[in-house]
């Protein structure tokens, strides 16, 4: 359990970082870029791709200690990511107190993807942060959860995109 400086510590830090904090790492023009290729993103296969990006965590979370994974995961099903046809929702959820990346995959594809390479792809994304670099670590990250989902869930030919789940980046 963590000492209570430390649990203070990070409540304060949670509670510092805020929604102009999101606004300026994720401006409106660039949620709506990020909008339309998650859009041209799900045209091309049966998957679906959320963004989820939180300035801190809630108070009820920071009392109980959790952490970004825990909250990526209650995001993936209050989103609904994993109420798709074919499992196969993936969740990109970043967490600005704590330059926190979580992707959160739904079992249908996670089937396929080793964990590595989750990992991986939130390291790169994480290394285009740290350079002040948002879009292109989202859209690196876009493209590389598309191209999976292409590999192993591409629409048929004729087969229109159902779209499940809204396009929209969820800024809490």
């Amino acid at each position: 359990m963590a000492s209570l400086t430390s649990r203070l510590a990070r409540i304060w830090r949670h509670r510092w970082v805020d929604d102009a904090d999101v606004r300026r790492a994720l401006p409106a023009d660039m949620l709506g870029r990020l909008e339309q290729r998650v859009g041209a993103s799900e045209r091309r296969h049966s998957g679906e791709i959320r963004i989820c990006v939180e300035a801190g965590l809630p108070m009820s979370y920071l009392w109980r200690d959790a952490t970004a994974r825990e909250r990526a995961i209650m995001m993936f099903s209050k989103l609904r990511v994993w109420d798709t046809a074919h499992n196969n929702g993936v969740l990109i959820y970043l967490l600005l107190a704590e330059h926190a990346i979580e992707i959160v995959a739904d079992r249908g594809i996670d089937l396929h993807v080793e964990d590595e390479a989750w990992a991986a792809m939130a390291r790169r994304m994480g290394a285009a942060f740290r350079e002040g670099r948002f879009e292109d670590g989202l859209t690196q990250a876009l493209e590389e959860v598309s191209a999976l989902l292409v590999e192993h869930f591409p629409l048929a030919e004729g087969e229109p995109d159902r779209n499940e789940l809204p396009d929209a980046p969820v800024i809490l």
